[in-house]
């Protein structure tokens, strides 16, 4: 059973999805996501953490069916996404934002061309194909690159970036589908601890100012409770906990991660 914990002391948001008895099975029989039940709300920030290969990454993608559940529904705005086919699921993927370990950047492109990727579901072929975009969308787009500190970078290339501004590119380029749900399947795996703490506090900033939820999937346990409205700690695939960060005792990481000692002393490092 979920728990959503109240954001602004209990103020009542509606759901913007719901997820029931979600399964995944790369193997039949054999299930990695194990009928989850979960409820996410209009706003605020949840970070999914468990050891690897307990399922957080599949249950991020299943949620924009980059991986395809293998039963279950995905009830976003009332709309079920697992059944969604062609047209239908093109369009509901435009409201949902994602922002990937490895950046997904076109490298050839600049940055400014990189954020406009962000509209290609609005726009039709022949314009992205000419890059003929709006003037709507490149003043948004230069919009968002002075929010995420990169305004003076806005004709480099995206392969002359480092990791840092290469995720802060991802993420403007989310922001530039104008998402009801920001999605991150851990973008701060392959950065620095300073450089990661600025792509969370980013991240954090832009869900508040644009009123939106964030779902994160991530294995630092000190970023997760540092940023977190609400933590779930999966375990070979099912939710073992679901709550605020101050509820993280050392006997839950315990549970969630296998007994592993050393995370505790990385948890109370926040």
């Amino acid at each position: 059973m979920s728990q959503t914990p109240p954001l602004d002391g209990g103020a009542f948001t509606a759901p913007s999805l719901v997820v029931r008895n979600l399964v995944k099975a790369y193997t039949p029989g054999i299930p990695v996501l194990k009928a989850l039940n979960l409820t996410f709300d209009s706003r605020g920030l949840t970070a999914i953490i468990g050891p690897s290969g307990t399922g957080k990454s599949t249950f991020i993608r299943c949620i924009n069916r980059l991986v395809e559940p293998t039963s279950g529904e995905i009830l976003f705005k009332g709309q079920n996404l697992a059944r969604l086919r062609g047209r239908a699921l093109r369009h509901a993927r435009r409201r949902i934002g994602m922002v990937f370990q490895e950046y997904n950047l076109v490298e050839r492109l600049t940055v400014l061309e990189n954020l406009l990727c962000g509209r290609l579901g609005y726009v039709p072929a022949w314009r992205a194909w000419l890059r003929r975009y709006p003037p709507a969308d490149i003043a948004a787009a230069f919009a968002l690159l002075e929010q995420v500190g990169l305004d003076s970078l806005a004709v480099q290339r995206a392969d002359a970036l480092s990791g840092g501004q290469r995720q802060r590119v991802g993420i403007a380029r989310a922001m530039m589908q104008e998402p009801d749900l920001l999605l991150a399947d851990e973008p701060t795996s392959s950065l620095d601890p300073k450089t990661s703490v600025e792509i969370m506090t980013l991240m954090a900033d832009l869900g508040r100012r644009r009123g939106i939820p964030i779902i994160v999937n991530i294995h630092n346990v000190a970023l997760a409770a540092r940023f977190a409205d609400r933590v779930i700690g999966l375990c070979r695939g099912e939710v073992v906990f679901d709550g605020p960060p101050r509820a993280l005792s050392d006997e839950m990481l315990k549970s969630i991660y296998g007994g592993q000692d050393w995370l505790t002393a990385s948890f109370q490092q926040t």
